[in-house]
């Protein structure tokens, strides 16, 4: 096994290994990919105080979310298709969480099934909703988290559209991947991940073939899922899932601190500060810039996480410094899947946790609950100087 400093030297094994496709499709933003670009860069401009002859021993990241245990405030977050990016990504990554101590969070749109995840592990994990124009589909779909255990589930909401997202077009994005002469091109060079493809439980997105009437197949998929975002949702609507779950409920992409009211209005759990990774509205603020003016808006009434550029264990530190209850990370565990499977997933959690951990003892404190913005030095102007 090589050896792992950082997440980046996981994501150059991820590169390496893993078809041109679907490093894409985690590795892009939509249009200009301005935002999913400074998601990652605002961090760096929020500096750390180091404090000195202070007592560092005994120190923990322990914590929790949603009155959940955690190792650290870090959960995997929904990735799409991540069953494309490993064989049994969805199963590989959760066990990972599961054994690391951490939330999982499987996304409507993933490779592995529900079923297929909750009979692989012995922990609930939490599921991610997309909301669809088909409310037979809906209703059944929550049901089958619930008798799978589900702990939370987390409704997106910044998904009623599509943003466009040029790279996924061009390379014909799909599952499993059309065979196109540059397709079969790049795929010869990736043997490895073709090996481990063929023995996968399926390759298909397990949560919606054979679960939807006129989706038997992959063929049948994709005007279906076109048609089914729903454009409609409101706020009423999100209400009416939230009963019909009827248990812990997460919401997440919210970047706005009227809709963050909103959203603690409707009693959530939890809310995640979010902008899709960069993938939905490209020139929107990153999740970092926008997490202090949501927390001074909501941050008494309801857990606020953070999600959107995090790299690090210094980036985990700097949100909770800022005031956030908990962690999401995307890209970053699909690097580790990517690159080692389901031991690319635990390395990538032991390098967060690693950094999250020095970086709290050089900064003169040995429990995450005790960071705050005493930790930080924030530029005068991190919000930003525009108007509403």
């Amino acid at each position: 096994m090589p050896v792992i400093t950082n997440i980046d030297d996981l994501k150059r094994i991820y590169e390496r290994r893993v078809p041109r496709m679907f490093y894409d499709y985690a590795e892009s933003g939509s249009w200009t990919e301005q935002t999913f670009r400074e998601n990652t860069s605002d961090f760096g401009q929020i500096r750390l105080r180091q404090r000195v002859a202070v007592d560092m021993s005994g120190r923990s990241t322990a914590s929790r979310m949603i009155g959940q245990d955690v190792a650290m405030p870090v959960a995997l977050a929904p990735v799409g298709l991540t069953g494309m990016q490993h064989a049994d990504g969805e199963i590989k990554a959760a066990r990972a969480a599961e054994d690391f101590g951490v939330p999982f969070t499987l996304s409507t749109m993933s490779i592995n099934s529900i079923e297929e995840v909750a009979e692989a592990t012995s922990k609930p994990f939490w599921f991610q909703l997309y909301t669809m124009r088909d409310e037979d589909y809906i209703r059944r779909l929550i049901q089958r988290a619930k008798e799978a255990g589900c702990s939370a589930l987390v409704i997106t909401l910044d998904l009623q559209i599509l943003g466009q997202r040029h790279k996924d077009l061009k390379n014909g994005l799909s599952a499993p991947p059309k065979l196109t002469p540059k397709t079969i091109a790049n795929l010869m060079t990736k043997w490895a991940w073709g090996i481990g493809m063929l023995g996968a439980k399926r390759r298909n997105f397990g949560n919606i073939v054979g679960h939807v009437q006129g989706v038997s197949d992959t063929s049948q998929l994709g005007v279906w899922t076109a048609e089914q975002f729903d454009p409609s949702l409101d706020w009423g609507k999100v209400a009416k899932l939230m009963e019909m779950w009827g248990g812990k409920v997460i919401l997440k992409g919210v970047l706005d601190a009227e809709d963050a009211r909103m959203a603690a209005k409707l009693g959530a759990d939890a809310i995640v500060v979010s902008n899709h990774g960069g993938r939905q509205l490209d020139g929107a603020l990153s999740s970092i810039r926008m997490l202090p003016e949501i927390l001074d808006a909501v941050g008494s009434d309801v857990e606020v996480h953070l999600d959107s550029g995090i790299r690090s264990g210094q980036d985990v530190l700097k949100a909770l410094a800022l005031g956030a209850r908990g962690t999401m990370i995307g890209r970053a565990f699909v690097y580790g899947l990517g690159a080692m499977g389901q031991k690319g997933v635990t390395a990538a959690l032991e390098v967060i946790q690693k950094e999250l951990d020095t970086t709290m003892a050089l900064c003169g404190e040995r429990s995450v609950a005790d960071l705050g913005r005493h930790n930080l030095l924030v530029p005068q102007d991190f919000g930003g100087c525009w108007q509403a």
